[in-house]
């Protein structure tokens, strides 16, 4: 009978011990459930993370590893294509308390620098007003800037190249291209 007792308890340890299982999928209250792949993992850790820990932004298997928005030549409109994405990005900042973002405008080489700057804020406060309108984000938590064509992602001087460099990164604090002030 002891042996019991001492085997069920070890076993009760053990179960006590084991690693927890991943968050489950949730959708802001405001949006209807859906089973398409809109959803996004709660978030339950701050942006930066400890080393090792789970980070659903780096997660190359988690939409919101995906950080680029890409225009057509001489535009600022996000593309349907791009809805999910912007969706995912939004629900993130709504589910994560103190959550800030950047959208950071680009454009290709064409045109010029004032001409360039402008339509780069053009397209990140595109992006921005598609997150605070549609799903809800408080505009507090997003900065736009435009870099225009002063940070290309991609060198050349042809269509593959231009089409590279018509963007809007998304970046979170602690990363690299987080602006400081």
């Amino acid at each position: 009978m002891k042996k019991i007792g001492l085997s069920l308890l070890a076993c009760a340890l053990l179960a006590a011990c084991a690693s927890q299982q991943p968050a489950p999928v949730v959708q802001p209250a405001s949006q209807p459930q859906a089973s398409s792949s809109s959803t996004v993992v709660a978030p339950s850790a701050p942006v930066v993370a400890a080393p090792g820990a789970y980070n659903q932004l780096t997660d190359p298997n988690n939409i919101l590893s995906q950080r680029e928005v890409y225009f057509d030549f001489d535009k600022y409109n996000v593309k349907d294509e791009y809805a999910e994405l912007v969706k995912a990005h939004a629900n993130y900042l709504t589910l994560t308390n103190g959550s800030r973002v950047s959208l950071q405008g680009h454009t290709d080489e064409r045109g010029t620098a004032e001409y360039n700057l402008a339509l780069g804020q053009k397209r990140a406060d595109a992006v921005k007003k598609a997150m605070v309108s549609a799903y809800g984000v408080d505009a507090k938590q997003v900065e736009t800037i435009s870099y225009g064509k002063e940070r290309p992602a991609v060198d050349g001087h042809d269509e593959a190249a231009w089409a590279k460099n018509r963007r809007v990164e998304i970046v979170y604090p602690g990363e690299a291209k987080f602006p400081t002030k």
